[in-house]
């Protein structure tokens, strides 16, 4: 008991709740009173390999276990419990020689009775996160850890090899229960004290030990009919039963209705048992059960046939299952190293569809063991895939992946895949060991025939065909999308956190006798979307510096809500809060304004909003994107350069499920990660949605709306359209059918896709014009354009990849001729940012002064200070004279300072790794004599410059 205290029940405790990571047991003693065994049963004839013996338990002891939460030097514990119940207990695998046996394995077939005398539990339940806890969900949790399927596994033999199979055994079968409907329910609804009577509102829970479903709610009816079908794993027969429970769903605790228990092994025996079973405290009431024991078959055979059963079945909250998957995940070996050249703490997460498992972390190893075992349900192994990610125990890193199509299995001996399997993304000798066992679940009744239509369990399994009709009376096809006229006429909110004043401090020492400073950040919330700013360490009065975007509609009453923390270890601290009404930025279009924060004593808030209402023309575009890479901040996402909005209308020739039983589609819409779904159109091969959803868009020339038309999860049809096709379309929309791809019969979504592009009329940027003619006093000149990418601060992996239109630097057109070169440039000031902002565009025509292609590269410096702080050098280019760098370089300084300056632009050839480069040539700028506000690329002539900087 204290080893499965400490290294099972405890692990278990710190990972459910943050607040319980420093949980441990201080001191375990099980007392002096002995457990008592008041009766033992020997099962005989079940399987000779094993024996098998339930313990009839009784324990009343003085136990004594304390626990301590240090985080929150809290402790607690017990003092004395009480534990009854049956206990199983497997001696197997029985082996010639001693100790005879090979392993002991116990659990509890049902819930034991658990009652624990607590100490200090006051204390416990203060813990933050906690205090929302019982004592009887605590003692429910401790419970259902000792119930199958847990099992706990004591080996008496060293190098036990089938310790991941006795923990998890291949189940005895699969029970499907059809909970059908309920009669002569008791009325627990009462009104007037009593004097009239009303009904109930009945539900049930249905259980088999930890594995719990709970209906739907009938509302105001005393014989509900549910028509739900649930499907539980069945281990132990007899033994494990069906519990099913009947409440009344009301606002504050739900009534009691009656109770129900079957012990499977009585379905085992009749293979399919359907009858109203009477509720036990329930007075006449009795529910409607039918149970199903599906044989788990290991070979293929019967595969066909049970899905062509189970495409009859109509059932709820699930279809259902084919088969069963069980993994042993065994070891890994030769995983790679983290980047830090640390060992990895690997976890495995294995998936099919959309259910994912986690194994336990093993801790610094390249080479893990995690000897455990999971299972899944499988709807059709023809089609399913295991995805299979090893991670890091951050969930951030992948040390290595692999996916198996289940079909694999239907192929091999005894449906069992046992072998290393290789992983991808991972180290050259990177594999993992696993076992893979696929069971088909079969029916084997006299009631079932494969070959004919099914024998109905009631009216649950039954469908009627959908009557398709005349053609000649449906209503013409549409050509065109009919959306609302709401549709479109949404508009984007940029919000820029700036800075705030005079805030609050909240972190003082010494009782408040010396005043220290606040580490503020800000929640700004606005149309159900939350952001949160960086916090700034010690300063009342912080620069952020951030910019968001909201795509909102003219609903009335919104706004956009600021409020303002002191981080602190433990609770932040409140600094105020302040609002705009969104009716303000929609109607001025732009707010730039110091809020006063309000419930504080001082402090202010300085924001700016912006309301961008899309456009539909490509042609401002390019400045567009231009204006965004000036204007970009680097704690900020990219921002938006258009507004995508769809609205999908229909679809048509959706084809018929196997069974020719109408599908119930719906549509997956998704843009760069952000995906969004239509609802589910009920049993029809023409479905209507009627529904609109918007994007944002950041480089409309090389992202696409992927859509996909699912039925029950099972893709349909896709469509993948490139929103360039809505650049070259008139008024940027597209409104008509489209033919998906990767489907049968040619289905047709009928969607409105239309595009705007957000400009913005306050962004600081003035005169931004394409470079076309001569702009530079210093030797400007005409070139052809090409697209070109700006990154940030010399990143050339940096993902912040932005738009910009510049003259090439092989332009066959006339071009200087400087003797040594141009160089293109723009230098700008952020008057919000505060920031002086220089990109770094590309060379051309570059001299050298050897006879070999230099490798250039660019070194700034802003004078007079030419201390390493005002330094900044682009990425060496290799082999060029016309090299493109594309970098982008920030300087904090006030305007004022910023017109004092002078810039100088080196040009050098990287040599060697330990020169400082051979002089090429520079630019010098004198920012005093140029108009900061103008954002415009620039190609100015490089000049003989022997000095190195």
């Amino acid at each position: 008991m204290e080893k499965m205290l400490v290294e099972n029940i405890a692990p278990s405790i710190r990972a459910s709740n943050t607040h319980l990571q420093t949980f441990t047991f201080t001191k375990v003693d099980m007392g002096e009173k002995p457990l008592k065994v008041i009766g033992v049963k020997v099962h005989t004839g079940v399987n000779k390999k094993q024996i098998l013996l339930d313990l009839n338990l009784s324990y009343v002891g003085d136990v004594q276990i304390d626990v301590e939460v240090k985080k929150f030097f809290c402790k607690a514990g017990v003092k004395g419990m009480q534990l009854h119940g049956m206990l199983r207990v497997i001696l197997e695998p029985l082996i010639g020689d001693v100790p005879i046996v090979g392993a002991l394995t116990m659990f509890f077939i049902r819930r034991p009775t658990l009652d624990i005398n607590w100490t200090g539990m006051t204390n416990l339940l203060d813990i933050p996160g906690l205090s929302s806890m019982s004592d009887t969900m605590i003692m429910d949790s401790i419970a259902s850890f000792l119930v199958l399927p847990n099992r706990l596994l004591i080996p008496l033999v060293s190098d036990l090899h089938e310790a991941a199979q006795l923990r998890s055994p291949i189940p005895r079968g699969v029970v499907r229960v059809y909970l059908m409907e309920a009669k002569d329910l008791q009325s627990k609804d009462k009104y007037i004290k009593g004097m009239i009577e009303g009904k109930s509102d009945p539900y049930a829970i249905v259980r088999v030990g930890t594995q719990v479903f709970t209906s739907k709610v009938i509302d105001e009816d005393l014989n509900p009919k549910w028509n739900e079908m649930y499907e539980f794993i069945v281990h132990e027969v007899p033994g494990q039963e069906l519990e099913v429970e009947l409440f009344d769903k009301d606002p504050d605790q739900d009534d009691f209705l009656g109770r129900m228990k079957l012990d499977f092994g009585e379905v085992f025996k009749a293979r399919v048992l359907e009858e109203w079973f009477p509720l036990q405290d329930g007075g006449r009431a009795r529910v409607h059960l039918r149970l199903e024991w599906h044989t788990l078959m290991s070979d293929g055979s019967k595969l066909e046939q049970v899905l062509h059963w189970n495409k009859t079945i109509s059932s709820k909250p699930e279809p259902p299952s084919a088969a069963i998957l069980v993994v042993y995940l065994d070891r890994a070996q030769e995983l790679p190293l983290k980047k830090s050249s640390k060992e990895p703490n690997p976890m495995v997460q294995l998936s099919i569809q959309d259910v994912t498992r986690e194994s336990r972390v093993v801790y610094s190893t390249v080479s893990p063991v995690w000897d455990d075992a999971f299972r899944f349900f499988l709807q059709d192994p023809t089609t399913e895939d295991i995805d299979i990610q090893v991670k890091d125990d951050n969930r951030q890193t992948t040390l290595g992946s692999l996916t198996i199509h289940l079909s694999r299995l239907l192929s091999a001996d005894n449906l069992t895949l046992d072998q290393w399997f290789q992983l991808e993304n991972s180290g050259l000798n990177s594999r993992i060991y696993m076992k893979l066992v696929m069971r088909i679940l079969y029916l084997d009744a006299p009631e079932v025939c494969f070959n004919t239509r099914p024998c109905p369990p009631g009216h649950l399994n039954v469908t009627e065909g959908a009557h398709i009709g005349s053609s000649v009376d449906k209503s013409p096809r549409p050509i065109k999308a009919s959306p609302d006229a709401e549709f479109g006429t949404e508009s984007v909110i940029r919000i820029h956190l700036l800075e705030a004043e005079n805030l609050i401090a909240k972190d003082n020492f010494m009782g408040g006798m010396i005043k220290g400073k606040s580490d503020p950040y800000v929640k700004v919330r606005l149309g159900g979307q939350k952001f949160r700013s960086r916090v700034i360490k010690e300063e009342l009065n912080p620069h952020w510096s951030e910019i968001y975007e909201v795509v909102v509609n003219n609903v009335p009453g919104q706004e956009v809500e600021f409020d303002l923390y002191d981080k602190d270890v433990d609770k932040d601290d409140f600094l105020g809060r302040c609002r705009i009404p969104l009716r303000r930025v929609l109607s001025s279009k732009f707010v730039v304004e110091w809020l006063p924060l309000e419930d504080v004593k001082s402090g202010r808030l300085h924001v700016k909003l912006e309301c961008l209402p899309p456009t539909p023309s490509a042609a401002e575009l390019e400045q567009v994107l231009m204006v965004n890479s000036l204007i970009q901040t680097p704690k900020s996402d990219e921002l938006s350069s258009a507004l995508l909005s769809v609205f999908v209308d229909r679809a048509a020739d959706v084809p018929l499920r196997k069974g020719s039983k109408p599908p119930s589609p719906y549509v997956s819409l998704s843009v760069r990660g952000v995906s969004y779904k239509t609802k589910v159109s009920s049993q029809t091969v023409e479905p209507v949605w009627d529904e609109a959803f918007s994007f944002l868009i950041k480089r409309p020339h090389t992202e696409s709306l992927e859509l996909q038309v699912k039925d029950d999860g099972r893709i349909l049809g896709s469509l993948s359209l490139p929103l360039s096709q809505l650049l070259a379309a008139e008024g940027l929309v597209l409104d008509r059918w489209f033919q998906l791809g990767n489907s049968g019969p040619a289905i047709q979504v009928l969607m409105r896709v239309q595009l705007g592009i957000l400009i913005s009329q306050h962004s600081g940027v003035e005169a931004l014009r394409t470079v076309t003619g001569e702009e530079n006093e210093e030797g400007s000149q005409k070139g052809s354009e090409t697209e070109l990418y700006i990154r940030e601060d010399g990143d050339s992996g940096s993902t912040q990849e932005l738009r910009q239109r510049l003259p090439h630097a092989n332009s066959n057109l006339e071009l200087s001729n400087s003797p040594l070169g141009q160089l293109s440039l723009t230098v700008w000031y952020n008057m919000d940012a505060r920031k002086l902002v220089v990109i770094v565009h590309a060379c051309r025509n570059l001299k050298s002064g050897t006879r070999d292609t230099p490798d250039p590269y660019v070194s700034l410096i802003l004078l007079p200070d030419k201390s390493r702080v005002t330094k900044r050098k682009t990425t060496v280019r290799k082999k060029t004279h016309n090299p493109e760098f594309n970098e982008k370089f920030e300087w904090d300084v006030p305007l004022e300072e910023a017109h004092r300056r002078k810039l100088e632009a080196y040009i050098k050839n990287s040599v060697s790794f330990m020169s400082r480069g051979e002089p090429i040539g520079k630019v010098h700028i004198d920012l005093s004599q140029k108009d900061l506000s103008q954002g415009a690329p620039q190609w100015y002539d490089l000049k003989d410059d022997k000095t190195s900087s």
